[in-house]
Parts: structure tokens; sequence; C-alpha cells
């Protein structure tokens, strides 16, 4: 989002009892995709492909019922969502998706508000000068030298009572934030992502050029003495058209890359050392107005863009706009070391007109962890919900949509889905006005991601899961042995023992093995919503929602 606006303070947090006292709204009627493809839907129809429903949603409440305070990013620990707002963060306990209960607000204005958990930590980006770094402020000026924006920092070890622990100011604040862990495990990062200087240099402490971005050092066993360490220049040239600093970075810890999505331009980073980020490769697009987002693909060699123009509020998915501009560039990654290019491959856009009293425009997604294919999940904001297929780089096809109608027919309201991301099985999408909706996606080319599941996941500091080096369907007779890479069963029935040889692993989803697991030293076995006729003995074994028949060894 573009140019976030200060907004009113105050602190409250609503106890569990509380918050039971606050009901679900019902799920809307649905509207069949195919009588709607070429529609407007009217105020608050819903519309969708045949594979994608809603199964709840939870209203803005509270201190961020008004139609200022505007939803923004999400997070995810476990069975938490942890959804951002311009004036603090909700969590919520999705145990049951389509139950999600209330555990805790937090007031603590300012915009945007976008949240990122590291273990007992929640870290909260702030864009918004105030008159103290305290959830009790009020707007302040970057001319006085006194007043603060950046990144505040609480511990949620108890979900139904977080506690504010300590405030890091940074340089023009922190529109978005970015978690990069270090390697050794006692420190995490924090890649702050800020832009706006004053044109006229009055900025106290955010002055011109900003082309650079804070990172903050958090030491894990001690998070009260986080402290920025480290400011890189990322453009010292300007960058196109000026670029001060990026709308946002994705890293990729595991790879150790970072896409930058820097306003101007596109970047690829090497980040191995993390205070110290080296640009490998950098692109520039005529039919980009501002370089919002960006997400790798599993295996790191592509990378998807997102194009704000408008700045999130323009209703740029109308006849005016090309299919070319406000939409995704997607690029593969292509070379080795320090020698890997950005190289563009296509463009995607949603293929369904919105009103002119919509803004629209792509926005937050991520990805789904689908076997052996390239699928994302994203936010348009009233343009709605999208999930793309981008296997193939050059030709991205939409598989699945989701939307409301206007929020109204007589004036622009900002609104509709800010950020949507899979996790564990359901996507979650923070919707600006309507609040949390949680929908189930029903498709034979996505459903077989719910064999992976993430501890936590903070979109922007992307995980790796398992990927398939052998994808097996239908039946299978004889015994299997698994000898090296990973080995995924999708609707598998497996007449036959199967063998899992050190360092190899197998993924089993809806599938029926008849026959005993037998694995040494895998690198992964994950048997989920699946049948096992036979003994499981696999040290480390995931089992989920899956019935054995015989005796089970994991730990």
């Amino acid at each position: 989002m573009f140019d976030p606006t200060p907004r009113g303070s105050r602190r409250l947090a609503l106890s569990l009892a509380a918050a039971g006292a606050l009901l679900l709204a019902a799920v809307g009627a649905a509207t069949p995709a195919s009588a709607a493809e070429n529609t407007i839907p009217a105020v608050d129809e819903i519309v969708h492909s045949p594979n994608l429903t809603q199964i709840a949603n939870v209203p803005k409440f509270g201190a961020f019922a008004t139609e200022a305070s505007y939803n923004s990013d999400l997070a995810f620990q476990g069975n938490y969502v942890f959804a951002g707002n311009y004036n603090g963060f909700n969590i919520f306990d999705v145990s049951d998706p389509a139950s999600p209960q209330v555990v805790s607000q937090v007031v603590c204005p300012g915009s945007q508000g976008d949240p990122s958990v590291f273990g007992d930590l929640l870290f909260l980006a702030v864009d918004a000068v105030r008159s103290d770094d305290s959830c009790n402020s009020a707007g302040g000026s970057v001319a006085n030298p006194d007043h603060w924006e950046g990144v505040r920092i609480f511990d949620i070890s108890d979900k139904s009572n977080p506690q504010y622990i300590k405030s890091v100011r940074t340089d023009c604040g922190s529109h978005t934030l970015t978690l990069a862990p270090s390697k050794d495990g006692k420190d995490v990062y924090v890649y702050v992502q800020s832009y706006g200087p004053p044109a006229n240099g009055s900025g106290a402490y955010c002055k011109p050029p900003h082309d650079k971005i804070s990172i903050i050092k958090t030491p894990l066993a001690d998070p009260t003495s986080s402290a920025v360490v480290a400011t890189p220049v990322l453009f010292p040239d300007g960058g196109n058209t000026n670029t001060s600093g990026c709308h946002d970075i994705t890293v990729y810890p595991e790879l150790d890359l970072a896409a930058g999505a820097c306003m101007g331009d596109g970047v690829l980073m090497d980040i191995s050392d993390r205070t110290n980020p080296v640009i490998l490769s950098q692109v520039r697009d005529t039919n980009f107005a501002f370089w919002h987002s960006a997400t790798f693909n599993n295996a790191g060699t592509k990378v998807l863009f997102t194009d704000e123009l408008g700045g999130g509020s323009g209703a740029i998915c109308t006849a005016n706009y090309r299919t070319n501009q406000g939409a995704n560039a997607i690029y593969d990654i292509v070379g080795t070391g320090a020698g890997r290019q950005l190289v563009f491959k296509s463009y995607f856009k949603i293929p369904r007109l919105n009103s002119p009293r919509e803004n629209c425009v792509a926005h937050n997604g991520s990805l789904i962890p689908a076997m052996g294919r390239d699928i994302m999940v994203q936010a348009w904001y009233q343009g709605g919900i999208s999930v793309i297929d981008f296997t193939d780089s050059a030709n991205p096809v939409e598989i699945a949509f989701w939307e409301r109608g206007p929020l109204s027919e007589t004036r622009s309201i900002l609104g509709g889905s800010w950020s949507t991301y899979w996790h564990n099985g359901y996507i979650y999408s923070n919707d600006i006005q309507k609040g949390l909706d949680v929908l189930k996606l029903d498709d034979p080319l996505t459903n077989n991601a719910r064999a992976i599941a993430f501890d936590e996941l903070n979109v922007q500091t992307q995980p790796s899961y398992p990927a398939c080096t052998t994808i097996l369907r239908g039946k299978q007779n004889g015994s299997l042995t698994i000898n090296s890479g990973i080995t995924c069963m999708d609707g598998v029935t497996q007449n036959g023992a199967i063998k899992v040889n050190p360092g190899a692993g197998l993924i089993v989803f809806n599938s029926n093995l008849n026959g005993s697991i037998h694995a040494v030293n895998a690198s992964v076995v994950s048997i989920v919503e699946s049948k096992v006729n036979g003994s499981v003995d696999a040290i480390g074994a995931t089992i989920r929602d899956s019935k054995v028949n015989g005796s089970v060894r994991t730990s």
C-alpha cells in the first residue's frame, strides 16, 4: 500500500471471554463463476470459481471496526494467525479454520502495521510518524527529531496478552519489514523497507536521497538489545526514476537469495552476508509503475514481481488499463553464482473487469506447495483473490478465483483483500474492510499441497518445502525402494512394502498403502490423509489425518 495515513491511538487487550462473544459473520451465498465471468457483481455479492469457496469470515471489531482502520498483512504460527491493522494487530486461533476464534487484539497505532513473527517475538512495521514510540502516541511530524517511526517488537509467548518490549527507530520508518534469520540461529535480522523522504529535505531523520534499507539485529537471547547495525545503499546511482529504497523484499534464506521490489527497479540479491546484500541483477520495465512485492518459486529459479500501479487506491482493473499494467511480471533466474540474472518471461493480470469504484491492482500473495508445480494465491484488493499456475513461466494460467462485489455503488471506498496467503491447507485473506476471510481450495492440482505444513510462516521470509523428484499416481504393484530424491504419492494404491534409504524421502497424500513402511535417516517421511495397512517404522516421520493398521514407531 502506498502513502500510509497516521491513525488515532490507544491500546486494548481483549480477554478470551470477551472475544468469545464475537460472532462470525454469515458466509454469503455465492454465484457460480460461469454466471459471473463477464458481469461486475452487485454490492457485497460474492462470485467465485467452483473450486474456491469461503468457509468463514470474522468482521472487523473493537478498535479496528471503523472504515479508516485498514487491515493489512498476515503472519502465521501453528494454529495462530496474526492479522495486521493500521491500529495494531489481532491474533486468531484457527485450530478449526471454519470457526476462527479471537485470542487478543493489541491497539498500537501506526500504519501499516505489517506483522512478522519469529518464535516468541512479533515485529510490527510503523511508517507513520508518531509523537513517541508508545502505543498511546499521537500523530507526529517528520521535522521533529524527537518524534518516532520504525519497528515495534512484542513478546507473544502469551498469545492472549502480548507485551510490547522494544522499539527501534529507523530512517523514514518501516513501510514493510522482512525477517532474515542468522545462519547460526542466534539472531534474526530485520530488513526494513521505507521510502518517501520530504522532497524539500525537511525531515529530521528522513532525508533524501533515501536509496538504502535499514537492517536491525535482534539477538534472540536478548531481544531488548535490538538495534540498527547496517544501512546498506542499494542504489548508489539513484536507481530508476530516483528509486528511494525498496517497497518490499522477500528473502529465501535457504538459498541466500532475496528479491527486492524497489519502486522503479526489480532486483535479485545475494544475502550470504545478512548485513551486506549484494545486487546480482537489476531490471526495469516501462510497463511497471511501482515495483511492489516479489515471490520466488520453491526451486528458486523464478521470481514473480507485482506492479502496484495507482498505489493500491486506483481502479486499475477496468477497460482503461492494459493487461500488462498493474499486473504481475514473471522472471526466470538464469546463470549461476554471481552471474545469475533475471530474464523476463510473461505478464499476468486477472481477466475480470472491476467497476471504477473498486480499487484493484496486483498485491500480496504466496506459494501453494503443490507437488511438482509453481502455483500461487494472490490478493487483488477489490479484484478479489486469484490462484495462478506459473509452472510455465511464459504462460501463466488462472485456475481459481473468489471476489466480492463493490463496497458501494455511489462512492469509492478503499477495500478488498490486502494479503491472501496459503497456510497449512487453507487460504487466509485479510480484507481491508470486511475482516478475516478463510477459504478452501478444492482442485486436483493443489489438493496434495495439504501434505505440507509449516510451524511458522512469514511470506516475505520464504520457506522451502520438500521438492518431489518423482510423483506417483494410480496403482503401484510390488515393493518400492527409494534410494535418493523424494518420492511423492498422490492418490496412489500401493501394493507392497516401501523402504526409504538414508537421505531419501517419501511424501504420501490421499493414498492407500498395503504394506509396511521402513525408513532409516530419511530426509522426510510424511503421511497425510492416507491409510496404511501395515507397520510404520520411520523416526521423525509425520503422520497426520491418517489411519495406520499396524505398529507405529516415529520417535
